[in-house]
């Protein structure tokens, strides 16, 4: 049995608004992922999926604020650590983080190289700057960028470039968990095949254990990780394999995300794309019901008045909703 790199229980985190009302962007999140595997996180903007990402990591600064549940990686609780533990002992070693925006995420009044410096030096790692240095370049090249690169200002680089520094900066310990939130957005069609190759290269090098990649884009996915989960107004509403979630996905919503765009894999001539009505509800005051019921035509009063059921169909393959596989599968194909 594969060794369990990240499990996630119950996980719940809260924004704190300056007047003192709670929003709750992730909502008892569970999840796992084995060593070696990578899984994809899609949902439409504002369902809570950066915020996931900031939740893994287990530090906290305001107003995101933990609330409860367990976050284990390798087998040790990071949840509810003290930040200065966790950014000495967690973070960058544990679990890397590849923010949004990542091209703008270097200070460009430091050099490339001080970055790398200041991650060794944050975690107490007895390496002096010559050592350092010689980490750098080998981490470099071994990511087919130019050593010439850490003596270079982020301004001095091509927007690609900054991606892939960005990305080596946060992998130079050899996470067990990388998060990249949207690492190719912004990019052109080729950086993008670049930075995916180049993240795909270093779990199949084991200078990363096992990922998670956050995106809106379900296809992206599809080439990317092995299993995806579909994420909605701060909770997960399905979970399947790669080619099970984007070829024949089950909750309503993320068959309505599926309809809404062009999968390659499938053909484009004569595809008609339908976009999901209504809006994400207020998560200061969220739905008694299930979340998605105002926007889904499916829906029943059932639906709006009772906590949805998390279904375990076999196989990794779970949604959360009140009507079964079944009867889902019979409503889809009398409108195909």
């Amino acid at each position: 049995m594969a060794k369990k790199m990240l499990e996630v229980r119950q996980l719940t985190t809260k924004y704190i608004t300056r007047n003192g009302e709670s929003v709750y962007s992730v909502d008892h999140v569970s999840l796992d992922i084995e060593e070696g595997k990578s899984l994809g996180i899609a949902g439409e903007s504002g369902c809570g999926k950066s915020t996931l990402a900031l939740s893994l990591m287990g530090y906290y600064f305001p107003p995101l604020h933990y609330t409860s549940g367990d976050i284990i990686v390798d087998g040790k609780n990071i949840s509810g650590l003290d930040p200065d533990v966790v950014r000495k002992t967690v973070l960058g070693s544990d679990v890397a983080y590849i923010p949004q925006a990542a091209m703008n995420a270097l200070n460009p009044t430091r050099k490339v190289g001080k970055f790398i410096e200041d991650v060794i030096r944050a975690h107490e790692l007895p390496m002096d700057s010559k050592q350092i240095r010689e980490m750098a370049e080998q981490r470099f090249a071994l990511l087919g960028l130019p050593v010439e690169a850490l003596d270079k200002y982020s301004v001095e680089l091509s927007g690609g470039m900054r991606q892939r520094v960005v990305i080596a900066v946060s992998t130079i310990l050899n996470p067990k968990v990388l998060i990249a939130d949207e690492p190719s957005s912004a990019l052109d069609v080729t950086s993008q095949k670049m930075v995916i190759k180049m993240m795909k290269d270093m779990m199949a090098k084991g200078l990363v254990k096992s990922m998670i990649f956050i995106t809106h884009e379900l296809p992206l996915l599809y080439n990317v990780t092995d299993d995806i989960m579909v994420m909605y107004a701060g909770q997960i509403v399905e979970r399947g394999s790669a080619k099970e979630m984007v070829f024949d996905p089950i909750h309503p919503y993320s068959r309505g995300l599926m309809n809404s765009i062009l999968v390659p894999e499938e053909g484009t001539r004569d595809v008609k794309l339908t976009a999901i009505p209504g809006t994400p509800p207020n998560l200061k005051h969220p739905p008694v019901g299930c979340r998605f019921a105002e926007r889904c035509r499916y829906a029943t009063d059932t639906c709006r008045f009772n906590q949805m059921p998390v279904i375990d169909i076999g196989g990794g393959r779970q949604y959360r909703c009140g009507m079964s596989v079944e009867h889902l599968r019979e409503v889809y194909a009398s409108e195909q």
